[in-house]
């Protein structure tokens, strides 16, 4: 990479970080507010009831789902409301026609979104310590996970943010399709307690599969091996990082 290119990749990533810090109070707390009603209500009131989930207790069990969670709806909602604003704003046509190449200004939008989930995932991660001991299995599979997941949402809210043409159309895709496939991810549950058939139904999810590689990295237990789960992330990363490329360069949906 180039010094042009370096120079604007920093500037893009900057220009996120500021974005997101500046308004703490709309995009940190609210994922801090809602996690800790995630571990009072589940983790303290219904998983007393509960007892034990796969040899650990519910809190701990359903700990890294948690933190998960907020990295996927953080990673996904910084990326497509910034892209679409700047969209709606007419300055992204500016990035476009400049001499920055396509993937720059791709890392530069991912590289906001994987540090609001970042940083999120670090506060929800201390909150949960006020409710369980958290022990950590493999260090290095849980930063690996929590990369690839939110690079993944960072890239789908970009693709989100491409085709959206009012401000609503960037909430359809996390109402209708992420919440819906978060809640049946294996967050609050472990798929063994379901029938086989809907066991097999549930690895269409490919949230399934970074739950459990996450939960992996916390509790060395998961429903799928670490290779299989950093399989489906990799592939789903150059699919959707493929999709956004081709989007910018062709200027779909930007270009008028």
């Amino acid at each position: 990479m180039d010094a042009y290119n370096w120079v604007a990749l920093q500037t893009i990533w900057r220009k996120e970080i500021t974005r997101f810090t500046r308004i703490w109070v709309q995009t940190l707390v609210p994922p801090a507010i809602t996690m800790t009603l995630y571990f009072v209500i589940f983790g303290s009131l219904i998983g007393s009831r509960i007892g034990e989930m796969g040899g650990f207790s519910y809190m701990e069990f359903i700990v890294p789902g948690l933190i998960m969670m907020s990295v996927i709806t953080n990673s996904y909602a910084n990326v497509s409301s910034s892209f679409f604003s700047s969209k709606f704003q007419r300055n992204i046509e500016e990035l476009i026609v400049s001499p920055v190449h396509t993937w720059v200004i791709i890392a530069g939008y991912v590289g906001g979104g994987l540090s609001r989930a970042v940083l999120t995932g670090i506060i929800v991660t201390c909150i949960s310590l006020f409710f369980v001991d958290i022990s950590l299995h493999s260090l290095p599979v849980i930063v690996i996970t929590l990369v690839l997941t939110s690079t993944l949402f960072s890239l789908a809210g970009l693709i989100n943010a491409v085709y959206a043409k009012t401000f609503d159309d960037i909430s359809i895709i996390p109402t209708f399709v992420l919440t819906p496939l978060t809640y049946l991810g294996g967050v609050f549950y472990s798929l063994s307690l379901l029938p086989e058939f809907w066991q097999w139904v549930s690895k269409i999810n490919p949230i399934v599969y970074m739950v459990s590689g996450f939960r992996f990295g916390f509790l060395g237990q998961s429903d799928f091996t670490v290779l299989t789960s950093l399989s489906v992330l990799v592939v789903f990363n150059l699919i959707f990082a493929g999709i956004a490329w081709r989007l910018l360069s062709t200027g779909t949906g930007i270009r008028s």
